[in-house]
């Protein structure tokens, strides 16, 4: 990956964001890293920039977008209870607005399963934890699938990882990715985030929203 490039990271202080930020810097890559609560910054290192601000406000997510080659958001799973219902569509909303005014292109956000595309052919396991997903949460459920309808009907270079349960841990383990079914249970934390960073420059899954799991 070209080291110049700069990464905004949305939802970079929850569980699994803090492996994705810990990957970044691992690799060396700089960042800009979207912070809601103060305090909840981690530490600092040298290729982290942090921005404060909120996804319903489109004027701190447009100078976390300024300057940046590329956007990942994991608010996709793990929001607090006290979000917007229509969090995921809104934030979506305000990142493209943002990322058309500063001419980017590439966007990577995770989801869960339950979001249902034309090219699915899910097993039953995965069926019926979508339709459990669309009985327990319909609201977040409705949400996220408008999401993917707005990433569907935008021009921007976009990648949808829909997700198992994620499990907290740095073990690497065989990745399995379909854009069809998931596979597995679980995602490793740690291969959610090489995933997501390697998605910025390998297009394999440009305009696509592939599930990701371990098998």
């Amino acid at each position: 990956m070209k080291q110049n490039i700069k990464i905004a990271v949305i939802g970079g202080t929850g569980k699994s964001g803090r492996y994705l930020v810990q990957q970044l810097i691992n690799r060396k890559i700089h960042f800009k890293l979207f912070v809601r609560n103060p305090d909840r910054v981690p530490a600092g290192s040298p290729f982290m920039e942090v921005v404060h601000g909120d996804v319903a406000d489109l004027d701190s997510v447009r100078l976390l977008i300024q300057g940046c080659g590329a956007v990942i958001s994991l608010l996709g799973m793990g929001v607090p209870n006290n979000s917007a219902p229509d969090i995921f569509s809104q934030s979506t909303t305000h990142i493209l607005q943002a990322m058309r005014m500063h001419h980017l292109t590439r966007y990577i956000v995770i989801t869960g399963l339950n979001v249902d595309t034309p090219f699915d052919k899910k097993s039953a396991k995965v069926q019926q934890g979508t339709d459990w997903m669309k009985a327990n949460y319909p609201t977040s459920s409705a949400d996220k699938q408008k999401e993917y309808a707005l990433l569907v009907a935008s021009d921007i270079d976009w990648t949808l990882v829909r997700l198992p349960l994620i499990e907290q841990t740095d073990e690497r383990r065989k990745v399995n990715v379909s854009t069809e079914d998931c596979a597995g249970d679980k995602i490793s934390a740690t291969d959610l985030a090489c995933f997501l960073i390697d998605q910025i420059e390998d297009k394999s899954y440009s305009g696509k929203a592939p599930f990701i799991s371990n098998g």
